[in-house]
């Protein structure tokens, strides 16, 4: 299973950026998807997730500026950031917590992770 993600960069705050993440390789089902980040000597936290039930959740610094949405028949996830703020800076990981084969319980699984720096 690979996860790969793409979209970060530099932008200035109040700019927007588009991450996506796309999920490959033997997939049996998706549980959720979702992004989480990390800056130097903090723990990673969750950002937005999304499940298959249509469940989402934003962590409570991100409400009303970013949107997860999920494009199932592709196994893709995408995080739209609007209003960016310097303290989103960090590094974004993609993250799904999926069963790679009927025999298997599910488990989370990581994308190499994409920086994101807001800043003028």
């Amino acid at each position: 299973v690979q996860l790969v993600e793409s979209g970060g960069g530099l932008v200035q705050p109040g700019g927007s950026l588009r991450l996506s993440c796309v999920v490959s390789g033997s997939i049996f089902s998706i549980r959720s998807m979702g992004w989480y980040r990390q800056t130097p000597g903090k723990q990673r936290e969750l950002v937005a997730a999304a499940t298959s039930d249509g469940t989402i959740n934003y962590t409570d610094s991100v409400k009303g500026r970013f949107t997860i949405s999920r494009d199932n028949a592709n196994n893709t996830v995408y995080l739209q950031m609007n209003s960016l703020k310097p303290e989103d800076t960090a590094v974004y990981y993609c993250n799904a917590d999926l069963k790679s084969s009927w025999r298997y319980r599910s488990r989370d699984y990581w994308g190499q992770g994409t920086q994101v720096t807001v800043s003028s």
